[in-house]
């Protein structure tokens, strides 16, 4: 397990070292995988080469409930737990990427991963651990989003090591059982911390009780610092596994049909920096930028970040110009922002002349990105997209935040 680090196990009443703990946390491994990537990045590791642990899903791995979030969450966590039991000379060339992003499904994850995990190019992650099974309730597709993100990051040329992690809400709820099937078609690692604490949760210390609920979560959805060091020490006990176990000769095969769908496998981001080179776009209303954005506490940074910045905002002062934009391609997502705020209205989106969708600012009322699918074809053609203001909305804010396309 890993050290106690900013977290006094005893005197939050869980006892981290003791034989029971260990047990519970054997029981989170759901399946070791095809452990050929994993190995190869542990070993690569151990012998002092640059490696690259990322992190990708929800505010659990944005690190809510953590106490300094950038420190105590999961992630980090992980990644010096790695660090110490793999890092050769202190392990300074083992490098860390966290992208987490609260209220946020796969759908949106799949389209930041370029962006958020790869920072356009200049990483190339050996580790990728995915968590979102307590935020993909929000996914349009049902599973498409999540096994479409998990092969983008499978099919990369330097071939990562994907960790598919399920997390738990406090009521023992996750979608695992949605998820999981991704994990055992394309033979990944999974790490179930439901697996591990729900059926303890309910017992006694008699019966095997190890951590309370109360003990665990911070609230119905996240984990405190203890919490977070379970879910750090689940993960661990997987590379511990793997270290011991011989190297699987084959690696993983992806020539095969999925098992929900891949039809959002090549997604790509558009906002206001590329969008004028991939399709033409007429801002009309919508020619302001909004800088009230989500942030994000990316990597180790204490400091958040705001989220697609790059944006195109319709104000009350601004008009009732349609934005249009037309582009050749299969699916179209639009992200746009929601808002506790009365001043973000309703916006109506047409394709080709029909109206298809309403995107609602006020979904949930507090700051976050959203996506939305549009369309979803099996060929590219091109179409036309306006988004204008809703009836009765003219007056207030709406904010695009970008786009999801695959062409």
């Amino acid at each position: 397990m890993t050290d106690d680090l900013s977290l006094d196990a005893t005197e939050k009443g869980v006892e981290m070292n003791s034989e029971s703990y260990h047990q519970m946390i054997t029981q989170s491994l759901l399946d070791k995988g095809n452990n050929k990537r994993l190995k190869a990045a542990m070993e690569k590791a151990k012998r002092g080469d640059k490696i690259t642990l990322a992190f990708i899903g929800g505010s659990i791995t944005h690190g809510a409930g953590a106490e300094p979030l950038h420190t105590s969450c999961y992630a980090y966590q992980t990644f010096t737990a790695f660090k110490e039991m793999y890092g050769k000379n202190g392990g300074n060339q083992i490098h860390f990427i966290k992208a987490g992003l609260g209220g946020t499904p796969s759908e949106l994850g799949m389209i930041r991963y370029e962006r958020d995990v790869l920072r356009n190019g200049t990483v190339q992650p050996d580790i990728v651990v995915v968590e979102f099974a307590v935020n993909d309730a929000d996914d349009e597709t049902k599973g498409i989003c999540y096994e479409s993100l998990v092969l983008k990051i499978l099919n990369a040329a330097n071939a990562p090591a994907v960790i598919l992690l399920f997390s738990v809400f406090e009521n023992d709820w996750n979608l695992q059982d949605r998820l999981s099937p991704v994990g055992w078609h394309y033979e990944l690692p999974m790490v179930s911390v439901k697996d591990a604490v729900s059926n303890q949760f309910s017992k006694s210390k008699d019966e095997g009780n190890v951590i309370s609920k109360s003990q665990f979560f911070s609230d119905i959805y996240h984990p405190t610092n203890a919490g977070h060091r379970v879910m750090a020490d689940c993960l661990s006990w997987l590379f511990k596994e793997t270290d011991r176990c011989a190297l699987n000769q084959e690696d993983i095969a992806l020539n095969k049909p999925p098992v929900l769908g891949n039809d959002f496998a090549d997604v790509r981001l558009l906002d206001r920096v590329n969008g004028s080179s991939i399709a033409k776009i007429t801002e009309g209303s919508f020619y302001a930028s909004d800088t009230e954005l989500q942030l994000a506490e990316l990597d180790d940074q204490p400091y958040g970040t705001a989220q697609f910045p790059n944006n195109w905002m319709h104000t009350s002062e601004s008009g009732s110009d349609s934005f249009t934009i037309s582009i050749h391609c299969k699916s179209l997502i639009l992200i746009f922002k929601n808002s506790g705020s009365n001043d973000f209205g309703n916006a109506d989106i047409w394709v080709d002349g029909k109206l298809v969708k309403v995107a609602e600012s006020q979904t949930v009322k507090w700051t976050r990105c959203h996506a939305l699918i549009l369309y979803q074809e099996q060929q590219s053609r091109a179409h036309t997209v306006e988004i204008r203001m809703a009836a009765e909305h003219e007056s207030k804010r709406f904010t695009i935040l970008g786009f999801g396309y695959v062409q």
